[in-house]
């Protein structure tokens, strides 16, 4: 897959939909019957790339301020759901050390990368950071455990949804209409190409997680360190 191809495809299909007012409004991002949680392997951007969102974000906020806007606790690019959300999910359910072990066979050899972070890219629902990895590390990675889990009897639902390529983080939501869809278009495509950053990424957490990895719903159950 040509990354950036890809996103440069998004974001024609969304913006496009953004100038005709179709955004795609999530209903439970302030739902406190929300249940659904989740198991997750992800990586945090760094802090100097949280940094440049925030810039960011403060613009967006300031044009329209009824949408939601992620805090840089919660900034993650998911290297894998293993357990993808689903109401009431409970870790009782599962023996987390069989999850921990195999995930930390399949990362036994795996080496630190780096990701670019350029641009922004958008889907009807949310507005995502551009992620390049440096190399096929994060390939290889997402392989390996496609491969390890198809050959176990854990449960998990690996690519049910879809198949995971890109390196992006999602940054806003969609949750209420624009009241100034203009002044908010005109600072996406101010930072269509801008740079956010670059950085080496030298671990890998293991989280249980509700659908929107808010920092206080998700439990990190383990941390994966990357060979240098």
């Amino acid at each position: 897959m040509v990354l950036q191809k890809h996103y440069d495809e998004l974001w024609r299909n969304a913006s496009e939909g953004f100038r005709q007012g179709l955004f795609e409004l999530d209903s439970d991002i302030d739902n406190p019957a929300d249940t659904r949680a989740g198991l997750t392997l992800l990586i945090r951007p760094p802090q100097a790339v949280a940094e440049a969102w925030q810039a960011m974000r403060h613009e967006l906020e300031a044009a329209e301020p009824g949408q939601y806007y992620y805090p840089v606790s919660d900034l993650h690019i998911t290297v894998m759901s293993i357990i993808s959300c689903y109401p009431d999910f409970a870790l009782s359910t599962i023996d987390l050390q069989q999850y921990i072990t195999l995930i930390r066979q399949t990362l036994d050899e795996a080496r630190a990368f780096t990701i670019d972070f350029s641009g922004i890219t958008a889907s009807p629902s949310c507005i995502l950071l551009q992620g390049f990895p440096a190399n096929t590390m994060l390939e290889e990675i997402r392989n390996g455990l496609r491969q390890t889990f198809k050959s176990s009897p854990l449960v998990h639902s690996i690519d049910k949804r879809y198949t995971l390529q890109t390196a992006h983080v999602t940054a806003v939501r969609f949750k209420s209409n624009l009241t100034r869809p203009e002044r908010f278009l005109n600072i996406l495509n101010k930072y269509r190409t801008y740079a956010f950053g670059t950085g080496t990424i030298h671990q890998v957490e293991l989280v249980y997680n509700d659908w929107y990895q808010r920092n206080d719903r998700v439990t990190v159950l383990e941390r994966f360190t990357l060979q240098a």
